[in-house]
């Protein structure tokens, strides 16, 4: 997607109170982009930057974070109510509600130990609302989790704390949580009940999003952690959501364009952290969760697990995680041609349409066909769980147990791509042989996923 297009988003996302955002102006973004530069030259070599330059320290990331990294997370929202009001809260947390995830319900812990399961999840958070208003909800999810697939899968809880007594830590430990996550903002930034909780949960952490204006406030904060024995700092990027958006107001925030609207200042805030921890030598892994990191990777994830199961056995799945079909167009007798040199072929690695004009074909046959003046085709589809079945979009059904079963849709993710005969030879060729696409533009958004941090431009 390119900026205009970005901006173009953005605005409709906010209508009339777009106006009220400030972006950066020319001048600024190139000032703003030298700081993050300076920041990110010294930070390297010291941390580990991964995910295409979007997750920073990768060193010592909690266990959860390295979960997520794989890919292999599912986040259960076991709650949607908070009793806190912090101002970058990007929704509202009114309505206890029913355990969800990925817009699928889960009224029972068997139905959602079942699904880890079905889709081979390694570590499961819950998140809320405020997962200890409803402790019993949460105790009962945990101990299903933990009695079904024990150390194998990891386990957090996200609190902003005001709950936390030593008696439900107590009963958290002991139904095997494995790392509990605080959002000391919603508190001041007081550290005494995170505190509480080292020595009893087996990981503590404290995640937070990059408050500019409490930057010096955090910088005494992170030696306190260390001083605690709380074993990881994860800070966010703050972003905009129509939600929030008067909460930030007035708070004089730059912001920036982007898949979604994000504070330059909190990024740069974080790196900041990173950079001062370091010159003290504070023994305390800090971990940039920058919010292209989430839209791109966890995203990215979902696509690879429902794709998996969605897509046919002749059609391949992207690095991007985007269900790719190739298919050869032309003449009927060109076409049979080409279909003639696959019969030694695994025959569900290709397919011919009944009219025999069209032959879909699995990137690995590449080798086998020899394209001269035909087109070739291209569709991306993202597979998407859904809680019941549209009938807009073709998909399958995956059964969890004996009553409950996951939808997952292929959704067109752009219109067909066609590609003349010297073009579409050329990538046959480059997917021949293994090598990236990045001389196909037109595919490089369903092809790879984009690097770097997010655009100050």
């Amino acid at each position: 997607m390119t900026q205009e297009q970005l901006i173009a988003r953005n605005r409709e996302e906010y209508g009339e109170r777009y106006a009220a955002l400030t972006f950066p102006t020319p001048d600024q973004a190139v000032a703003a982009l030298a700081r993050r530069d300076a920041l990110l030259e010294f930070l390297s070599g010291r941390v580990a930057i991964g995910c295409g330059g979007t997750k920073l320290d990768c060193n010592r990331l909690s266990p959860g974070c390295a979960v997520c990294v794989a890919g292999r997370w599912s986040c259960l929202f076991i709650n949607g109510q908070c009793n806190c009001a912090c101002f970058y809260c990007p929704s509202a947390q009114n309505d206890i509600g029913r355990p969800v995830t990925n817009s699928l319900e889960f009224r029972t812990p068997a139905d959602y130990v079942d699904y880890l399961a079905a889709f081979g999840f390694t570590g499961a958070s819950f998140s809320g609302g405020e997962p200890l208003l409803t402790p019993e909800r949460t105790l009962s999810y945990l101990k299903a989790a933990k009695q079904r697939f024990g150390a194998a899968l990891h386990v957090w809880l996200y609190t902003n704390g005001t709950l936390v007594t030593p008696e439900i830590l107590g009963q958290l430990r002991d139904a095997g949580l494995d790392e509990i996550r605080f959002d000391i903002g919603a508190t001041d930034y007081h550290l005494n009940k995170a505190a509480l909780a080292v020595g009893v949960i087996p990981c503590v952490t404290v995640e937070i999003p990059a408050v500019p204006e409490k930057y010096a406030l955090l910088r005494d904060r992170i030696a306190a952690m260390a001083e605690c024995g709380i074993a990881h700092l994860n800070l966010h990027q703050l972003r905009l959501t129509p939600y929030n958006f008067e909460r930030f107001q007035g708070r004089g925030y730059t912001f920036l364009h982007g898949e979604k609207v994000t504070v330059l200042e909190s990024e740069l805030c974080a790196l900041e952290l990173m950079r001062d921890g370091l010159e003290r030598g504070i023994d305390l892994p800090i971990n940039y969760c920058s919010f292209v990191y989430k839209n791109r990777y966890q995203a990215q994830a979902a696509r690879l697990r429902n794709g998996a199961l969605a897509r046919k056995s002749h059609e391949a799945l992207t690095a991007a995680g985007y269900i790719r079909t190739l298919c050869l167009t032309g003449p009927r007798e060109a076409i049979l041609a080409q279909a003639e040199r696959l019969h030694q072929a695994d025959a569900g690695l290709w397919q011919l349409s009944r009219a025999k004009d069209r032959l879909s074909v699995h990137p690995t046959l590449a080798p086998l066909l020899a394209p001269d003046g035909l087109e070739l085709r291209l569709n991306y589809a993202e597979a998407v769980q859904r809680p019941a079945v549209s009938y807009r979009f073709p998909f399958v059904e995956v059964p969890i147990n004996a009553t409950r079963k996951i939808v997952i849709e292929r959704r067109p993710a752009c219109g067909e791509i066609l590609l003349a005969p010297e073009r579409g030879a050329d990538l046959l060729r480059a997917l021949a042989v293994g090598m990236d696409l990045a001389g196909f533009a037109e595919l490089r958004p369903f092809e790879a996923i984009k690097t770097g941090l997010q655009a100050y431009f």
